[in-house]
């Protein structure tokens, strides 16, 4: 069906893109870091070792992600291919959610590749876990890169866009941590800089707590928190596609 030929162009662009060299080439430096780190570490090498290349892969994955999809709708934007399929006969929104999909598909195929050498330091189990939460982030990702792409005049706005809003949301809970520490001053600024932390924090996935390096390093979190987690990316996720859909049907009207 069309719209699996488009999904799949997704990937085909980016094997021919060399995306599968650069995230080989990410595997074999976590690899080699990892190696130089059992070199250094007296004690607790192995969970030293895991948290690096734990952290490093799942960065590499992002950015990977966010500046394939981002590249890609520029390029189908300046050489008119967008144009060209907007004529065929398929709906704005099944071709937008068929980009999606090649490119989600993209995302849990690096979060896979990604997660075998973590068998060399954590348990199955807790593997697998980051493997999966380590996807729902890659398609989170996805959602809000092609979002971008698809709004966003330019290249370069589109992919700091992108990165911006997923360190905005790594690194949100940090900010409320410190805000509401013992060490902040107690004025009426402060307060208002509280709140306007804590309202921030609700327009934002909670990112803090997926893909997290302990389930690697000390077991598989439990259920509860693990699906929270995943479900609040998901739904997120959701949340980004309808409104790129929206837009998109908007401007192509």
């Amino acid at each position: 069906m069309p719209a699996a030929i488009l999904a799949r162009l997704a990937l085909v662009e980016a094997r021919r893109g060399g995306l599968g060299w650069l995230a080989l080439l990410a595997l074999v430096l976590g690899v080699a870091l990892a190696g130089f780190l059992s070199q250094l570490a007296l004690t607790e090498s192995r969970v030293l070792q895991a948290a690096v290349v734990a952290a490093l892969l799942r960065v590499a994955a992002v950015f990977l992600v966010a500046g394939q999809v981002v590249a890609s709708v520029r390029r189908e934007i300046d050489d008119k291919r967008l144009e060209l399929s907007l004529s065929l006969p398929l709906s704005r929104s099944t071709q937008y959610l068929a980009r999606l999909g090649g490119f989600v598909a993209l995302g849990a195929l690096l979060a896979i590749l990604f997660a075998i050498p973590m068998l060399l330091w954590a348990q199955p189990v807790a593997v697998l876990c980051w493997t999966i939460s380590l996807g729902c982030e890659a398609a989170l990702v996805a959602a809000a890169a092609l979002f971008f792409a698809m709004t966003l005049a330019q290249l370069v706005p589109a992919l700091a866009a992108t990165i911006g809003l997923y360190l905005l949301a790594r690194s949100i809970s940090a900010m409320q941590a410190i805000a509401a520490g013992p060490l902040a001053p107690d004025n009426v600024l402060q307060e208002l800089a509280r709140h306007a932390l804590s309202a921030v924090a609700l327009l934002l996935p909670a990112l803090d707590r997926i893909t997290r390096t302990d389930w690697l390093l000390y077991g598989a979190p439990d259920a509860t928190s693990f699906l929270l987690g995943i479900c609040g990316a998901v739904l997120y996720a959701v949340l980004l596609a309808a409104a790129g859909v929206f837009d998109f049907q908007r401007r192509a009207a």
